[in-house]
């Protein structure tokens, strides 16, 4: 697909395999584009350029200190740098703001992601009004927990934060992937943040099959660190609870800590994923089980529809963030199972009307080229 106009585009750092989708859309645009990242370490997924950290040892931080500066000379002349994250680095936050200047100099717009955590999110949910369960709240009271403790330290009071505060003030353009992304920097940055849906690689002519299962297979992927931040132990004990209950009628595969390749192929012989308790909406992984048929528990609450202007589909079996919410739900799957292929249908539906690959890269095309017009007029 040849594109006139066709922009040269830096996308630096990846969560969730979301920049490497992005710039595949955007490749059939006509733009060329170059992605630099870690392959989010042990996920693995794919890069242009590997900017790995291979541990904190003497040796391998001379040899990421001397990649970097191999590497960041090289990263100029594109018309957009988009950035993962304020800590787009494996660095310590502190000295990473040198090197968003060098990027700021030999390159055109300066774009943020807010696809995860940060300093905004951490703010938001602790004011424990903007939602009402958040990876930080409950109603009105905080989630107290180790981790979140972690959190709280790095990037409200900390370096993270302040990095995070500084790069959002300077950037030219701010991305929301998610509702409660473009809800956290709205009141702050409104006039240059755009919400743009998370880009998913569709599975072409893909029919989920009609088929009512006999025996349900359930997916939860666990990130050992991460459990009790993404409520993954709770709906993995209601998951357990179900099997007890209803021996023989459910499987359950785990996938702990595995690359992506192998992640997809484990989704495969799946029907139903389980993922992101305390989340509104679905996130990567979420989407692209959806995009292959499955039917997601997790996410799915009616201002994420709202926002997308969806106002037919309802895959998402949507749990509020407590057990028994999760079991029933659950529950609910396994004694009327002819739910099953519909959910599966309209779920394939749903990524294609909303996440296509190419059709978000429309929206980050329409985006860059907005602000490239007003930097033009700007100078003028």
């Amino acid at each position: 697909m040849s594109n006139k106009n066709s922009m040269k585009i830096l996308l630096f750092g990846e969560y969730s395999n979301v920049h490497w989708t992005l710039a595949e859309g955007l490749r059939r645009l006509g733009h060329k584009v170059t992605v630099v990242s870690d392959g989010d370490v042990w996920k693995d997924y794919p890069r242009d350029i590997d900017l790995r950290r291979r541990s904190f040892g003497v040796l391998d931080t001379l040899r990421y200190a001397a990649d970097i500066a191999r590497v960041l000379p090289k990263l100029k002349g594109y018309d957009v740098v988009q950035l993962i994250n304020p800590i787009f680095l494996d660095l310590r936050a502190s000295r990473i703001w040198p090197f968003y200047q060098r990027l700021r100099q030999q390159n055109g717009l300066m774009v943020m992601g807010a696809f995860g955590m940060d300093h905004y999110w951490v703010l938001t949910g602790l004011d424990c009004k903007t939602f009402r369960y958040s990876d930080f709240n409950m109603g009105a009271s905080p989630r107290i927990s180790e981790e979140n403790s972690r959190y709280i330290s790095e990037w409200l009071h900390g370096e993270k934060g302040k990095l995070n505060k500084q790069v959002a003030q300077d950037c030219d353009g701010i991305v929301a992937g998610l509702y409660e992304y473009e809800r956290c920097y709205a009141p702050h940055f409104g006039e240059k943040l755009q919400y743009i849906p998370f880009p998913v690689q569709t599975e072409t002519g893909l029919n989920p099959s009609e088929t009512i299962p006999e025996r349900m297979s359930f997916f939860i992927g666990i990130q050992q660190t991460r459990n009790e931040y993404k409520g993954t132990d709770v709906m993995l004990r209601a998951l357990r609870r179900l099997a007890k209950a209803y021996p023989g009628k459910i499987s359950i595969t785990k996938a702990e800590n595995v690359p992506f390749a192998e992640y997809k192929t484990m989704l495969d012989d799946c029907d139903i994923l389980l993922d992101q308790l305390y989340s509104y909406t679905p996130a990567m992984n979420g989407l692209l089980a959806m995009s292959r048929g499955l039917v997601l528990v997790g996410g799915g609450e009616e201002e994420m529809y709202e926002l997308l202007g969806e106002r037919e589909l309802r895959p998402i079996v949507n749990v509020l963030p407590d057990e028994e919410d999760v079991y029933r739900k659950l529950e609910q799957l396994v004694q009327h199972p002819e739910m099953i292929p519909e959910l599966k249908k309209q779920s394939v539906e749903f990524v294609r009307r909303h996440h296509d690959y190419v059709k978000v890269a429309r929206q980050y095309e329409s985006f860059y080229n907005r602000l490239l017009e007003a930097r033009k007029e700007g100078l003028a």
